[in-house]
């Protein structure tokens, strides 16, 4: 027992000096510097595209004479996972890690950051207002903000 606990103390402690080399940036916090920015991009999407369809699902299954509740119950918890999902994303990825707090002095460099975090709370409250309801505005929303962010994050010429 005293040799399992001796190997463990040792990988530890190799562990948090190898991780204190790095800088802090990763998509996982270690830090591990590896980002996916388009990736998470991508994903956002399809967490739109989702959650569409989920609503979508859950009319056409609240409209039936006899309503499959399972079902029902199913595309709502699918609904709220893939919400629950671009809220972390969108603050664990980016507001976390990806978004950097930029000083006043320099405008420019500042107002990108506060369109930035405009979008980003935008999303994070949308997400939330799509687990309330089956309300496709929101869809447009979110489709319309994610975009905005896109373009203001990478650029217009991305």
């Amino acid at each position: 027992m005293k040799k399992i606990t001796k190997l463990f103390s040792a990988a530890l402690i190799m562990g948090i000096v190898a991780i204190s080399g790095f800088q802090a940036k990763a998509h996982c916090e270690i830090p591990c510097g590896i980002y996916g920015d388009s990736v998470r991009i991508a994903l956002l999407y399809e967490h739109i595209e989702t959650i569409e369809k989920s609503m979508n699902q859950i009319n056409e299954l609240s409209k039936s004479e006899n309503p499959d509740y399972n079902q029902l119950v199913r595309w709502v918890m699918n609904k709220e996972e893939h919400a629950k999902e671009m809220q972390e994303i969108v603050s664990q990825y980016f507001l976390h890690q990806r978004v950097k707090i930029t000083s006043s002095a320099d405008e420019a460099a500042y107002r990108k950051y506060v369109k930035q975090l405009e979008l980003l709370h935008h999303l994070s409250v949308f997400a939330m207002k799509s687990k309330q309801s089956t309300d496709l505005s929101i869809i447009d929303t979110l489709r319309e903000k994610l975009h905005l962010f896109e373009h203001a994050y990478f650029g217009d010429d991305h």
